[in-house]
């Protein structure tokens, strides 16, 4: 049951006032207005003041620097952009208003986590980004699968900021500095138990609301938001986990916590790759890709690559809200079709690797990324899958000439890798003030082993080998359902 199909329920069984005309939120055009203005201003900011953005700070409380700038002026885009969706797609929905005021003060809750300093106004901010969304996970009331997703949403928004509490209080009141910059200049004389609570603490914070596994069944079942409330979260608010993991990269380091946020990460992005190929509503698919590119961020975190993180969540935002916010005309154009084996000949192949290894050379160029044997490494790795990926893509479309073959993949990725680098190194620019946000660990064999096997399950998923094992499918089945009472338990009583 999708929200459109509960709009026609409640339309068809009000047939006496089917003929008037649709009413429009009287909050809609404001609230656009002024997501699009604050955009605007921090845009306009960002750009006059680039190389030179000063660091403000309110007293104990509040501190404003180009992390600030830049995380502002990403979170009001997507908002400015999903509230101007909102204005039309929800127009006649009964909950339009409350709609469009949750969007502006979940914009708000991410804003005031961004310039918190004291750890007070930190913890009150992150619940509230929670206690948002999930109203807006449940916005329509009046449908019983949307208030199970509500509180089971709920349950684990509470969970992961009970986790925080826990780590940042225990560290605050050991070291009795109760802001972040404080915490961040006072690891050296903590004693290393107190930092492994609180660094776990945090980081189930993060993994809580990042929907990575084992904690990723609230996002699977939050897809009785509206369209525009899941391009929200999925573009926004999952990606929270990077901006906190980031303001505590200092703690991640001196708890030694690094390498388990690798495997978390890693782990998860494998999983829940093939957990997307199993998939065939288009929502659940999206939910899948959020999940694998939740991975992706904690894995470059356990990397010491908070930066790479940084830009990752916001590429990510981009590319998923397009996703969402296209997702019905996705569900119109597609038809169904037989999947097809990857066979990959000679040539092919030779062609994949070249590229592949080309366009990892110019990452390693053009970020300074890969030019030793750390954990840097990981990241031309990932750059050159990637690309190898791209490519074998476009050599196997049929409709395209060998000329065509030749010109589109270093075309493409010379663009994709010099657009990233850019952004790369503006991010690394703007958080340069910020302790060890790009700090490569030595490499181990730990990681390597890790790294082998994590190689293994993507050409595993990639040549479909798991179709072939019964039990791993459906095992990988059940852990992409959503929960029982979030799916069609009301189905009857939508009356």
């Amino acid at each position: 049951m999708t929200l459109e199909t509960n709009l026609e329920v409640n339309s068809s069984q009000n047939t006496s006032n089917k003929n008037q005309p649709i009413k429009k939120s009287m909050v809609s055009r404001p609230v656009i207005v002024i997501l699009w203005l604050l955009f605007a201003s921090n845009l306009g900011y960002l750009v006059l003041n680039f190389f030179s953005i000063p660091e403000l700070t309110f007293g104990d409380i509040f501190r404003i620097n180009g992390f600030t700038i830049l995380i502002w002026t990403t979170v009001t885009f997507f908002s400015a952009i999903v509230s101007s969706y909102a204005g039309n797609y929800l127009t006649g929905f009964r909950f339009h208003s409350r709609f469009m005021m949750l969007c502006l003060a979940f914009t708000l809750s991410v804003m005031l986590l961004v310039a918190s300093n004291h750890v007070g106004v930190l913890l009150f901010s992150w619940l509230m980004m929670g206690i948002f969304m999930s109203q807006l996970i449940g916005v329509d009331k009046n449908w019983g699968e949307a208030r199970e997703a509500l509180k089971f949403t709920q349950k684990y928004f509470f969970t992961g900021t009970l986790f925080l509490t826990v780590g940042l209080l225990l560290l605050a009141f050991y070291t009795e500095q109760f802001t972040v910059t404080g915490l961040s200049t006072a690891m050296t004389d903590v004693p290393s138990w107190i930092l492994m609570i609180s660094a776990f603490c945090i980081i189930g914070a993060a993994i809580v609301q990042s929907a990575i596994y084992p904690f990723h069944r609230w996002l699977l079942s939050a897809m009785t938001a509206p369209t525009p409330a899941s391009a929200l979260m999925h573009a926004g608010f999952v990606n929270g986990a990077g901006i906190l993991l980031a303001l505590f990269a200092t703690l991640l380091f001196a708890s030694e916590t690094l390498t388990i946020l690798f495997f978390i990460g890693g782990f998860t992005a494998i999983v829940a790759q093939f957990t997307k190929l199993l998939q065939v509503n288009v929502k659940q698919k999206l939910g899948c890709s959020t999940i694998a590119q939740m991975g992706f961020m904690i894995m470059q975190c356990g990397l010491g690559f908070f930066n790479a993180a940084v830009v990752h969540l916001i590429l990510h935002g981009f590319y998923k809200a397009y996703l969402f916010l296209s997702s019905g005309e996705e569900i119109a154009q597609t038809r169904p079709k037989n999947s097809k084996e990857l066979k990959i000949k000679p040539l092919q192949a030779i062609v994949v690797l070249l590229f592949g290894g080309l366009g990892a050379y110019l990452f390693t160029i053009w970020t300074g990324k890969g030019m030793v044997l750390d954990s840097s490494i990981f990241l031309t790795l990932i750059v050159a899958i990637t690309v190898g990926q791209a490519t074998y893509n476009i050599i196997k479309e049929q409709s395209l000439s060998i000329i065509q073959k030749i010109i589109a993949p270093p075309v493409l990725f010379i663009a994709g890798i010099g657009i990233y680098a850019l952004m790369y190194n503006g991010v690394t620019v703007l958080m340069a003030d910020m302790p060890m946000i790009a700090q490569a660990i030595p490499l181990t064999w730990v990681q390597i082993i890790f790294g082998i096997i994590f190689l293994l399950g993507f050409f595993i998923m990639k040549l479909g080998v798991y179709k072939k094992i019964p039990w791993l499918y459906v095992k990988l089945m059940n852990l992409s359902q959503p929960h029982k009472n979030s799916v069609l338990m009301y189905k009857s009583k939508s009356k």
